[in-house]
C-alpha cells in the first residue's frame, strides 16, 4: 500500500463539512430517488450486473460513506445514528444500494477505524473520502460457509509481510471493491492451522495484493452487487494486519454483532417502501364496488406491515445508542442475532404482502414488490442463516439460565435485560420449565419466540420515549399474536421425519 498522499487528489473535506447532516441526508434522498427511479424505468435484465454507472457518477460524489468516517480523517463524524438513518433512506429506494453502503460501513470501515494502525487507516479513509473507493469483507469459503471458525484460508509470516492463500466466495462487491478485509488462520511450521483468526487489509491495486476472481455468480437478486469466487494468493505488508484488543475471534464477533444490530436500518427503509406502496395501491384500487383498503384481510396485512415498521424503528433506536464502535459487542450475540433474524423475516413478509395485495402487476422484476421478494430473500441467509441464528439465540438463553440456576422460562425472562417488561405481556405462554435437551427444531422455534419478545421489549422502551402510542399498541398486538402462534408449534409433541425410501407404494395412480 502506498502511504504517500497523492497531491493530484482533490481533498473534499471542506465540502463534506460545509452542510449539516439533515441537509446532506435530504440531498442524498433526492438524488437516490432520481437515480433509482430512472434505473428501474427500463428493463433491468438488459443492464450489466454490478454497481450501475449512474450510482457512481451521480450518488457517490455526495460521499455517503463520509458519514461513517470520523472528523479527524475528513468524514462527518462516524455517528452510528446518522449511519442508520442513511442506510435506511437508501433502502427505501434500493435495497441493493443500501446493502452496498452496509457492506462498506459495517463490514469494512467500522472494523478498520477501530482496529487498524493509524498510518494505514489514514491512507485508506482518505481513499474513501477523496477517491470514492469501496471496501468489503471476505470470510465465507466454499466448504466452510457458516462454519467460519474452521476456515482453511491460511497465512504464513515472511519477512515484512504475510502470505495469505485460500478461496473465498459470496463476498459482496466481488471484483469491484478497492479494499478487502481478508480473514485467515496462521499456519504453523507443522502445517496445522491455529484456532484464532486474523484480519488483513488488502489493497487490490498494490503489487502482490491482486485478488483473482475465478467466477462471477449469477445471483438471483441484488443485481447491483457482484458476487463470485475469489482465489487468494496475496502478500500483505505487516502494517496492514488489524490489531485485535484480545483475540481475532473477538474481533470477528464484534464486527458481526455490530453489523447484525444495523440490519434493522435496512429493514426499516425497505419495509416503509413496501408499506407505502401497499397503502397507495389499496386506497386507489376498487374491488366489488368498494375500496380494497376497506377489506378486513387487507387491513390485517397493512397492519402487520405497519407493525414491522414500528418494530424496526425500535431496534434502530436501540442500536443508535449501543452499536457504536466505542463499544465491544463480541458478547452481544443474543440481541444481535435477534435483530438480524427477525428484521430480515419481516422484510421478506412485507415484500410478499405487497405482491399479494397488488396481484399480477407486481409479479415482475421491474415492480418494487416483485423485485423486493427476490432482493430481500438472501438477507435471511447471509451473515448467518436465520435458522442457525434462532438456534443460537436459544443456546445463549439456556446458557444464561443455567448460570442463573433458573429453569422456569418466565421467571428468567421477567428479570432479563432484553425481555423484562415484555415478558409479563405474554406471561401465560411462558410459565413452564425449559427442557435443557431440546431438539434442534425446538431450539429454532424458541429462538423465534425469544426474538419476538426482545422486539417487544424494544417497542416498549421506544414507547417510553414519546413515540406514537397507537403505533406502539399495534406492534405489541401483532407481536403477542405471533408469539402465541409460534409457541403453539413449539409445544407440539408430534415430530415429523423424512421417509427416504418413499417411492414404494406412494404413487396415487394404481
Amino acid at each position: 500500500m502506498n502511504l504517500d498522499n497523492n497531491p493530484n487528489i482533490k481533498n473534499t473535506e471542506e465540502s463534506i463539512s460545509s452542510s449539516s447532516f439533515p441537509v446532506f441526508l435530504e440531498q442524498l434522498k433526492s438524488k437516490m430517488k432520481q437515480v433509482f427511479r430512472e434505473l428501474n424505468s427500463t428493463d433491468p435484465f438488459t443492464k450489466k450486473r454490478g454497481v450501475p454507472d449512474l450510482v457512481l457518477s451521480e450518488i457517490m460524489p455526495l460521499v455517503p460513506l463520509s458519514v461513517v468516517i470520523p472528523k479527524e480523517f475528513g468524514g462527518r463524524g462516524g455517528r452510528i445514528e446518522e449511519n442508520l438513518l442513511m442506510t435506511s433512506a437508501a433502502a427505501y429506494e434500493s435495497l441493493a444500494f443500501s446493502l452496498t453502503l452496509g457492506i462498506n460501513s459495517a463490514l469494512f470501515l467500522q472494523p478498520v477505524i477501530k482496529y487498524a494502525k493509524t498510518e494505514v487507516k489514514t491512507q485508506v479513509l482518505s481513499g474513501f473520502i477523496n477517491e470514492k473507493k469501496m471496501g468489503g469483507l471476505m470470510i465465507t469459503e466454499p466448504d466452510f460457509g457458516s462454519d467460519a471458525l474452521n476456515m482453511q484460508t491460511y497465512f504464513t509470516k515472511e519477512n515484512e509481510h504475510y502470505h495469505l492463500k485460500g478461496t473465498k466466495h459470496w463476498a459482496g462487491l466481488t471484483g469491484f471493491a478497492n479494499y478487502w478485509l481478508l480473514t485467515g488462520r496462521e499456519q504453523t511450521k507443522s502445517g496445522q492451522l491455529k484456532r484464532d483468526i486474523d484480519f488483513f487489509i488488502c489493497d487490490v491495486k498494490s503489487p502482490g495484493q491482486e485478488i483473482i476472481v475465478e467466477e462471477y455468480f449469477d445471483n438471483l437478486g441484488l443485481h447491483h452487487i457482484p458476487y463470485g469466487r475469489n482465489i487468494i494468493d496475496v502478500k500483505i505488508p505487516k502494517l496492514q494486519r488489524l490489531e485485535p484488543i484480545s483475540s481475532g475471534i473477538n474481533v470477528l464477533l464484534d464486527v458481526l454483532h455490530r453489523s447484525r444490530l444495523q440490519f434493522p436500518a435496512m429493514g426499516l427503509g425497505f419495509i416503509q417502501r413496501m408499506m407505502d406502496e401497499a397503502i397507495e395501491h389499496t386506497k386507489q384500487r376498487n374491488i366489488g364496488g368498494k375500496c380494497l383498503a376497506h377489506y378486513d384481510q387487507v387491513q390485517y396485512r397493512l397492519a402487520r406491515m405497519q407493525a414491522f415498521y414500528t418494530i424496526c424503528s425500535s431496534m434502530c433506536s436501540y442500536s443508535s445508542e449501543n452499536a457504536g464502535i466505542e463499544n465491544d459487542l463480541s458478547t452481544c450475540g443474543l440481541e444481535g442475532n435477534s435483530f438480524k433474524s427477525f428484521a430480515t423475516d419481516m422484510m421478506q413478509e412485507a415484500a410478499q404482502s405487497l405482491v399479494q395485495l397488488v396481484g399480477a402487476k407486481a409479479y415482475r422484476y421491474s415492480h418494487i414488490g416483485g423485485r423486493g421478494i427476490i432482493d430481500s430473500r438472501p438477507f435471511q441467509i447471509f451473515e448467518g442463516s436465520n435458522d442457525m441464528l434462532y438456534a443460537q439465540i436459544t443456546e445463549s438463553l439456556m446458557k444464561q439460565m443455567k448460570q442463573a440456576k433458573e429453569q422456569n422460562l418466565y421467571l428468567f425472562l421477567k428479570n432479563f435485560r432484553f425481555t423484562k417488561n415484555a415478558a409479563s405481556l405474554v406471561k401465560e405462554q411462558l410459565i413452564f420449565d425449559l427442557n435443557p435437551q431440546l431438539s434442534q427444531r425446538k431450539m429454532v422455534d424458541l429462538g423465534q419466540i425469544i426474538s419476538r419478545i426482545v422486539a417487544m421489549q424494544m417497542v416498549i422502551e421506544m414507547g417510553e420515549k414519546n413515540y406514537r402510542k397507537d403505533l406502539i399498541n399495534n406492534a405489541i398486538s401483532i407481536l403477542r399474536a405471533d408469539i402465541s402462534g409460534i409457541m403453539g408449534h413449539f409445544k407440539q409433541v408430534e415430530k415429523a421425519q423424512i421417509i427416504e425410501d418413499y417411492m414404494e407404494n406412494s404413487s396415487w395412480g394404481r
